[in-house]
Order: structure tokens, then sequence, then C-alpha cells
């Protein structure tokens, strides 16, 4: 079992089970308080064109996690995915979004790409 948790959204309060609270989205949502994120890794969230593609009805959740999963093999992604496996290393960490429906968001995809650097 993993420290990585994504079962909560960032509109969900603070608890001492969430160890650290990384933010995972390109914007910042509203009425959030930056105290209550710890992290915020925007360029680990969907890209805007691809949210927008999901959103219209575009993509298929098939064609979403591959697109999602092309996105993340940049540079940058790649370095950012390895920071959070870091993170998972030294103790619990919760992923965050706005998605209520973590099997639908991308926290859970982003999460098996962490697992996998563990």
């Amino acid at each position: 079992m993993s420290n990585i948790q994504i079962e909560k959204t960032v509109y969900d309060k603070r608890s001492t089970s969430d160890g650290k609270r990384i933010l995972v989205m390109r914007l910042w949502p509203r009425g959030v308080r930056k105290e209550s994120i710890d992290l915020w890794l925007k360029d680990v969230g969907t890209s805007r064109e691809l949210i927008k593609d999901w959103k219209a009805g575009n993509v298929t959740r098939a064609q979403y996690e591959k697109r999602y999963n092309i996105d993340m093999k940049g540079e940058l992604q790649r370095k950012l995915v390895k920071e959070i496996a870091d993170y998972a290393r030294a103790g619990p960490i919760t992923l965050l979004c706005s998605c209520k429906d973590p099997n639908t968001c991308h926290r859970s995809l982003l999460k098996t790409l962490v697992e996998a650097e563990l």
C-alpha cells in the first residue's frame, strides 16, 4: 500500500492523515486559501486543451488517459513525478484537485505514475 491518497478534493478540510497536501491542478481553485495547501505543482495538472476537450465530450476516457500520459512524458513532468515520489517515500501525501470522483480524475493517473517511481 502506498502513502498516496487521492480520495479528497482540494475543498475538503485538512486532516492529520493527509500528510503533505499537494495541489495538482493547472489553475488555482476558487475559494481555496493558500494555507490549506502545502505545495502547488501545476505542471502535473491536465493541460488546458485536454480539459477543454474532456469537458466538451470530445474525447473518451481512454483518449483522455492516453493524452494525459503523453503530456506527462515531458522533462519537467517526469522531474515533478520523481519529486512527488520522494515526498511519498518520506511520508503520506494527498494529491488534490477539484474533481469529485478520484477514479475519473487525472489524480488516479498521476498516482499510478508516482507509484511506478516508488
